[in-house]
């Protein structure tokens, strides 16, 4: 992260890491659509929703434009496999939605969110570096809009955890701190230039 901030983090790394948040992203929608299906109240259910559909109508294309500025172009995303740490951690996040309660699934959700919120607002408090595409990056996770976002999943999570009994609590916790070790093991996997694999051989 102190690369992004200061500039320095060499280029390939963060190409590989914009490829491989490409294939995160459209799992994440998929996760997103899971939690409304699975929200016991209409209100977390709409905005569950309304996130998924963002992500997929609107971010999926922005993304596609930040990639090519960094000499991505759209064919290489859709020709990108998933290295076996984001698949692994998709594979997490899917099968907790899939098998795991409500409140796990809000847990898991959050490290991601939270985590970027933080991540951006902490490297624009240090200055935007001279990579126009690293300020970019800080920019957009820094922004009012994505900590709002980061906090109301915060808040949902809280809510949720407080009305669980002991071991649904628990489970939470775990499916946290879960999402939270893939979520840094990604970050290194990008670090590593871990290589691709293509899973439909």
């Amino acid at each position: 992260m102190r690369g992004i901030g200061d500039g320095s983090l060499d280029r390939d790394r963060f190409r590989h890491y914009v490829r491989q948040d490409y294939l995160y992203l459209v799992d994440y929608a998929r996760l997103l659509s899971l939690g409304a299906a699975r929200a016991p109240r209409l209100d977390d259910m709409i905005r569950l929703a309304e996130l998924a559909r963002e992500i997929l109508a609107t971010e999926m294309e922005l993304h596609r434009g930040f990639a090519a500025q960094w000499g991505v172009s759209p064919e290489e995303l859709e020709r990108e496999r998933p290295t076996p740490t984001t698949r692994a951690y998709v594979d997490f996040l899917l099968r907790t939605a899939a098998l795991g309660d409500f409140g796990e699934l809000v847990a898991a959700l959050l490290p991601c969110m939270w985590g970027y919120a933080e991540v951006g607002q902490r490297l624009a408090a240090a200055g935007a570096p001279g990579e126009a595409g690293y300020a970019e990056w800080i920019g957009m996770y820094a922004g009012e809009e994505f900590g709002a976002l980061a906090a109301w999943c915060r808040e949902l999570t809280d809510r949720v955890a407080a009305e669980a009994a002991g071991a649904a609590r628990e489970r939470m916790r775990l499916a946290f701190l879960e999402s939270s070790r893939h979520e840094l093991a990604f970050w290194d996997a990008s670090w590593r230039l871990e290589e691709p694999v293509d899973y439909t051989r």
